[in-house]
C-alpha cells in the first residue's frame, strides 16, 4: 500500500484528483446543488472533492490492492465514485493550483474505486480559518 499526506490549498471549498490529461470534463458545471450538498462533483476523468474550509486542508491518500472497510461512524460524511487513469499517474491539488507543479502520484493503467471520508467538517473555527477537517481517499483497482 501506498499513502501520501498532503496539505491542498482547497481555493473554492474544493480540490480535485485527475488523470494527468489536461483534458478532462470541466468540473465547474459538475457542481450542482446535489454535488455541493454531497460534496462530491463528478465528469468525465476527473473528481471534485468539496472541502469544509477555503483554506489549507489536510489529505490522506492510500492506493491499495483492495477496497477498504470504512467504518462510517468515524466520519461525518463517506462518498464512493470512480477514476480512470489513462496515463498511470493521478494529479491531486487545489483548483487554483499551478497544474504543472501539482502533486502526481504513480498508478496502474485502469480503473479505480474511489472511497472519500470526510471527517471533522464541523472543528472549524468561526472565522472559518482553521479546522481540524480531514480528508481521507482510498483508492483501489475496479475488478
Amino acid at each position: 500500500m501506498q499513502c501520501f499526506e498532503l496539505e491542498i490549498f482547497a481555493d473554492y471549498f474544493q480540490f480535485y484528483i485527475q488523470d494527468d490529461n489536461e483534458s478532462v470534463g470541466d468540473l465547474s458545471e459538475a457542481w450542482t446543488e446535489e454535488a455541493v450538498l454531497k460534496k462530491l462533483a463528478i465528469t468525465d476523468g476527473a473528481l471534485g472533492i468539496g472541502t469544509a474550509r477555503n483554506m489549507d486542508v489536510h489529505v490522506t491518500v492510500n492506493i491499495q490492492e483492495s477496497k477498504q472497510v470504512i467504518d462510517e461512524s468515524d466520519y461525518d460524511l463517506v462518498n464512493e465514485a470512480t477514476i480512470t487513469s489513462n496515463t498511470g499517474k493521478l494529479v491531486i491539488a487545489g483548483c487554483t493550483d499551478y497544474f504543472p507543479d501539482a502533486t502526481r502520484i504513480s498508478v496502474s493503467v485502469g480503473k479505480y474505486i474511489v472511497q472519500i471520508g470526510y471527517k471533522n467538517l464541523t472543528d472549524i473555527s468561526e472565522d472559518g480559518l482553521d479546522g481540524n477537517d480531514r480528508y481521507h481517499l482510498w483508492l483501489s483497482p475496479c475488478t
